[in-house]
């Protein structure tokens, strides 16, 4: 099928619903037309963009616990270098292939951050070579696994399962086939480039104080409410704006409202009933400014702070892990069908027809070479488990785990992101981390080598599950658009490979110049959310040390009050786990977001506007992770820490070798935090222009389009929207949690539904999917219904299917 010149939109109008009986799909490139899918340009562009936002979401997941979502910004980066920067054009299909390759970096990150700064925080001795090979290959059993469920998932599913985030990626790319001059990627580079001289300034050079605390914005009052340890702070950086953005103003509420009843009622009232014991009552473990531990301190000399980390941190952990578990359960019905599914679709795909006579659309990698590079993978990782143990029993016991719990949850990843667009890999990795754990403790292996050997199971198996649902979304993109699945499978193992190697080195990077633990040699250390709730159950599980277990309890308890009331539990718990400085920050810029998409006078202005959310989001976060990587070589005390000769509002001092910052008492004071709050402020002021400015350019260029939304195969979704939906479908997921948190089919699927209805009025099939859809907007009962809705329109049809 050509592609009409008059038109913006590519896909057929079959695209994104139920086939009719004997009807076909037939992509934008059709089995019998060869273009161009890989080039040289290809391979630079996908590696260069996949090592750039590696080391992003590397900074970004270790400093809130959210990993930048790589995909769409890359995309979008693929179809305007394809545009503006050469002679001949990108093919659709090399666009497709960037953004693959490119890809593998989010998955990757998720995998490692998720996990391995455990090590790091239990002092483990960590290795870069380890990273590197548990990360690699995790991702390469993700891929390997998911193959022979690709037809299952792509084809066979095809207008039943909604693939709400490969919808959204390829309306993006497909838009770069319109009409018109499509200035996006300006918007993303401004972006950027406005999200690291802002984020550079404040923390590097220190221009301004971004920490801004009630203590001394209130003044007297301020100083007042800390003694009774009543305090709050907002970090005003770029990086928390673009978050708060992506997020959107209700989940960023939720994991607000976290943090307040952490800092503004449990900590006060921990103090109130504590400042008069003169008795230690058990904490859990927390450091001085050393880094040493502290086990006699009592509740009348503890700061906020310690407060926080001793008593109220705890109970954040149990709510986060019992949350998790719950989400868990909650998709008891997917992971069950996932189960019988997969076993299926592997045995299928064994007894596969001659791939020569197979459509180039519908090729796959040989089902023989799937199952031998299977084989090699587990052979690889038994003889990686045997250097890091020694024992042979305990690296064979070690490989069966990874493969398993790999092999198990890949269906559960696949299928979770083709229904509601996340992917619940941290529970599940919470999961296996507890089995394992107990598993090796039964073989005899515990403490330091226990902890290791758990932990890079963990990672190996989190990968995996990660690129899993990441990969099934770039094979529904490729089906769409008419990619060669084959060559979309070898070319991710390039994408998986650079990002393992890249992730390694940030790894060691960030854990050198910023540290994970609070000591003499890492004031600021970053905060690694998820890995510290896994060192903190990998340590209890395998050494002796006393936790306090009844605030984990409490945390618990809390979590299931939440998922009873319907709010968000896992946001919330994150809220309470997370320093209030981040989620209040997070908070500011949904808060942003929500006030821009509302700006303008016509309502479509506003949808425009609203849609340029995911680029401004997306570039203030990728230029704020940037420069904290430029920081952390800066500050490397290999170099001389040139960092220092740069620095303004802090004086570096020479401590036992090592440089450390003072800050200065202006920039401590009123006047670096009032100039903080006003950059912070003007920093939304600059969103705000930027989103007026590329909704502009947007709506000219929709008008230098002169299609027919009558006559439009994707039902009248404009680009604007297409971005617009890949805001509403981030929730929790954008949080680098996983989470099983999710909105209602969002409103593109509702209008690509509407688009069926015109034109099958009277066809069965549009009216299961009009039932299935529901008013944008509504909350979810549960994160299962996308699916429950699914399987009420096929048992209209009176057919059974396989994952049911």
């Amino acid at each position: 099928m050509e592609p009409k010149k008059d038109n913006s939109k590519v896909l057929p109008d079959n695209a994104y619903r139920k086939l009719k009986k004997g009807e076909k799909y037939t992509p934008f490139i059709p089995a019998n037309k060869i273009v161009t899918e890989v080039s040289l340009r290809v391979i630079i562009y996908g590696i260069v963009l996949n090592i750039i936002f590696t080391f992003a979401a590397a900074y970004l997941g270790l400093l809130t616990g959210n990993v930048i979502e790589a995909a769409i910004p890359i995309a979008i980066l693929a179809v305007f270098f394809g545009k503006v920067m050469h002679k001949r054009k990108n093919t659709i299909s090399e666009n497709v292939m960037i953004q693959s390759i490119g890809a593998g970096s989010g998955v990757v990150v998720a995998g490692v951050v998720f996990t391995l700064p455990a090590l790091y925080i239990n002092e483990l001795n960590p290795n870069m070579f380890h990273v590197i090979m548990a990360s690699s290959l995790g991702g390469s059993l993700g891929i390997i696994l998911l193959i022979p469920l690709r037809k299952f998932f792509v084809e066979d599913m095809h207008g039943i399962l909604p693939f709400p985030e490969a919808t959204a990626t390829t309306e993006i790319i497909a838009s770069g086939e319109a009409r018109g001059t499509d200035k996006s990627g300006f918007i993303l580079i401004f972006a950027t480039a406005i999200g690291a001289g802002f984020d550079f300034l404040a923390e590097s050079i220190k221009l301004w104080n971004s920490s801004l605390t009630s203590s001394v914005l209130l003044g007297k009052q301020g100083v007042r409410l800390a003694k009774e340890r009543i305090s709050a702070s907002v970090h005003g950086l770029a990086a928390f704006m673009g978050i708060g953005y992506i997020v959107g103003l209700r989940y960023a509420a939720v994991i607000a409202a976290g943090s307040l009843l952490s800092y503004l009622v449990l900590i006060p009232l921990v103090f109130y009933f504590g400042q008069h014991l003169d008795s230690v009552i058990p904490y859990a473990p927390i450091t001085d400014s050393q880094g040493k531990p502290i086990r006699d301190l009592l509740i009348s000399n503890m700061s906020v702070g310690q407060i926080f980390r001793g008593y109220v941190q705890p109970i954040g952990i149990g709510a986060l892990a019992v949350s998790g578990f719950m989400g868990i359960i909650k998709m008891s019905r997917i992971i069950i069908g996932s189960f019988s599914m997969g076993f299926k679709a592997i045995l299928s795909s064994t007894h596969a027809a001659d791939q020569k006579n197979i459509p180039r659309t519908k090729k796959d990698i040989d089902p023989k070479l799937v199952l031998l590079g299977e084989f090699i993978l587990v052979l690889i990782m038994g003889i990686f488990y045997y250097f890091l143990v020694g024992s042979l029993i305990q690296a064979l016991l070690a490989m069966a785990i990874t493969f398993v719990f790999a092999f198990l949850f890949t269906a559960v990843a696949a299928r979770a992101i083709a229904i509601v667009g996340t992917n619940p890999v941290s529970g599940m990795t919470l999961m296996t981390l507890i089995v394992s754990s107990l598993i090796l403790l039964a073989a005899g292996l515990k403490g330091v080598r226990g902890q290791y050997l758990a932990l890079i199971i963990g990672c190996a198996v989190c990968t995996s599950l990660s690129t899993a649902g990441g990969f099934i979304t770039d094979l529904k993109i490729g089906y769409w658009i008419g990619v060669t699945p084959k060559t979309q499978q070898k070319f991710k193992f390039i994408g998986i490979l650079v990002a393992s190697l890249s992730v390694g080195i940030a790894m060691w990077l960030l854990a050198s110049s910023y540290g994970f633990v609070k000591d003499a040699t890492h004031p600021n250390p970053l905060p690694a959310p998820q890995g510290k709730l896994m060192a903190t159950i990998i340590g209890s599980l395998m050494s002796a040390e006393k936790l306090p277990y009844m605030l984990y309890a409490l945390g618990g308890v809390i979590a299931i009050i939440l998922e009873m009331a319907k709010v968000p539990a896992l946001a919330f718990a994150l809220g309470m786990y997370l320093p209030i400085h981040i989620n209040l920050g997070v908070l500011a810029g949904g808060f942003a977001g929500w006030l821009i998409g509302r700006s303008g006078k016509s309502e479509r202005v506003q949808k425009a506007r609203k849609g340029q959310g995911i680029l401004i989001a997306s570039g203030l976060m990728a230029g704020a992770a940037l420069v904290g990587i430029l920081s952390a070589i800066l500050s490397l005390p290999s170099l001389g820490t040139p960092l220092r000769h740069l620095t303004v509002g802090a004086k570096w001092v020479l401590k036992n070798g090592t440089w450390i910052p003072e800050e200065a008492a202006w920039f401590q004071g009123p006047i670096g935090q009032i100039a903080g709050l006003v950059m912070f402020i003007l920093l939304g002021v600059g969103a705000y222009l930027l989103a007026r400015k590329g909704a502009k350019w947007e709506m000219a260029r929709q008008d230098e389009t002169n299609g027919d939304d009558d006559n439009d195969p994707s039902g009248g979704l404009t680009p604007d929207e297409s971005i617009s939906h890949s805001e509403e479908i981030v929730d929790s997921r954008r949080l680098g949690t996983k989470a099983q948190s999710s909105e209602e089919k969002p409103a593109i699927s509702k209008k690509m539904e509407e688009a069926d209805d015109k034109s099958e009025k009277k066809s069965q099939d549009s009216d299961n999917n009009d039932q299935a859809s529901e008013k944008p907007g509504k909350e979810s009962e549960n994160d299962e219904e996308p699916m429950e809705k699914s399987s009420e329109s096929e048992g209209k049809n009176g057919k059974k299917k396989d994952d049911e």
